[in-house]
């Protein structure tokens, strides 16, 4: 049949459909699809929350600012109620939509299990909270901004000794990955500045009643208890230890950075004080702005997950411009050398594509988080290798 014997509407139709397909591919060509896992239900939802508002604030950020490269970036959101089994078929799924990279604020278990499927498929992965160490050795595509849990120990041993000038410690460790790597670093370099491990106990992340553990810590008479958990068991903990009389220091990590802990705990939290990714009254704009925005786009206090994952994704957006493109290979070839001032301070990665990174302390005052200073030590905190 010759064109002039086609009929007129099928000619027509044919006309529109080249015409979206064209239309399609030019929509196509002007956005970067960034992939965010998180748990956003169940027992991560409030740090998977936390994580997905500061994403959106910097994707808002950057596109407001021109993008990059041409183009604007798109968050592609999916929930992994913080359960690895339902991690693997979204990290699937979010291959398929055809995401450039991805950025997690899931836990250590959701997003060891995604990991390898990204790796698979040779898209750049930064988890910004999780601190399971087999994430980095995935895979060359794999990136962590925050410290792995034993740094951030070392930098606690070293807060005790040196900033506090105590000795007597009382090591608590909950029964997780975060918990465990944090005290596996405390213990390791606890010698090197003076600090006397008295004892160690173990609790679960369900306990919420310490009776038989304060006692016990109560006859230790320490002079600082380094509690690692989270906000949710501390703050009880804290409160109980001080009805009990106990007046030890209490030194924890970024978990407890959140303004939860202090409503906990009340008047028991004042005094603590912990290694963080947040520096409070910090005068560079990248992190003062950043605590501006987020409080608020939210109207709440950003803590450790929120702060993190914008450092992330400010990290990300940071290597796709330097790449002059979104091709996964070379986003991860550009974040190995990139360095970068975030919401959590300077980043830079190592061989293992592990953070370079200092650690602020914060101190609870007057019910609210306050600069105490800042551990920034190379040789202490430098991050594993291999």
């Amino acid at each position: 049949m010759s064109p002039r014997s086609t009929p007129r509407f099928v000619r027509l139709a044919a006309g529109l459909l080249c015409g979206l397909a064209l239309v399609g591919g030019a929509l196509a060509q002007t956005t970067t699809k960034i992939g965010f896992q998180a748990g956003l239900t169940g027992p991560a939802a409030a740090d998977g929350n936390a994580g997905l508002a500061a994403a959106k604030l910097a994707v808002e950020q950057i596109n407001g600012a021109g993008g990059l490269n041409g183009k604007t970036l798109e968050l592609v959101v999916y929930d992994d109620q913080g359960k690895p089994e339902q991690a693997v078929p979204i990290a699937n799924r979010m291959v398929g939509d055809g995401v450039r990279a991805v950025v997690s604020a899931g836990f250590s278990g959701p997003s060891r299990a995604a990991a390898p499927v990204f790796q698979k498929a040779k898209i750049p992965y930064i988890a910004s909270i999780a601190f399971a160490p087999e994430i980095t050795r995935t895979g060359n595509y794999m990136f962590r901004v925050t410290s792995v849990g034993e740094v951030q120990g070392r930098a606690a041993a070293k807060l005790v000794g040196e900033v506090l000038r105590k000795k007597r410690t009382v090591l608590l460790t909950i029964k997780t990955d975060f918990g465990k790597t944090l005290a596996a670093g405390f213990k390791e370099a606890a010698p090197k500045f003076g600090v006397q491990l008295l004892k160690e106990y173990e609790y679960a992340p369900s306990d919420r009643q310490f009776g038989p553990l304060i006692a016990s810590i109560k006859a230790d008479n320490p002079e600082v208890i380094y509690a690692t958990g989270f906000y949710f068991t501390a703050g009880p903990l804290v409160a109980q230890l001080r009805s009990a009389g106990i007046t030890a220091d209490v030194v924890g990590a970024e978990s407890l950075s959140s303004q939860q802990y202090i409503d906990i705990a009340g008047q028991a939290a004042e005094g603590t004080v912990i290694t963080n990714v947040i520096d409070w009254g910090s005068q560079l704009p990248e992190i003062a702005d950043f605590l501006k925005a987020y409080e608020k786009a939210t109207n709440s206090k950003a803590e450790a997950a929120a702060t993190s994952t914008h450092a992330a994704v400010t990290t990300l957006a940071a290597a796709i411009r330097k790449a002059k493109s979104d091709e996964p290979e070379k986003i991860r070839a550009a974040l190995e050398s990139t360095e970068v001032m975030t919401a959590i301070g300077r980043i830079s990665f190592n061989k293992l594509h592990e953070v370079k990174k200092s650690f602020p302390l914060s101190i609870v005052r007057n019910g609210k988080w306050e600069r105490f200073g800042v551990i920034d030590d190379a040789a202490l905190l430098a991050p594993p290798e291999q």
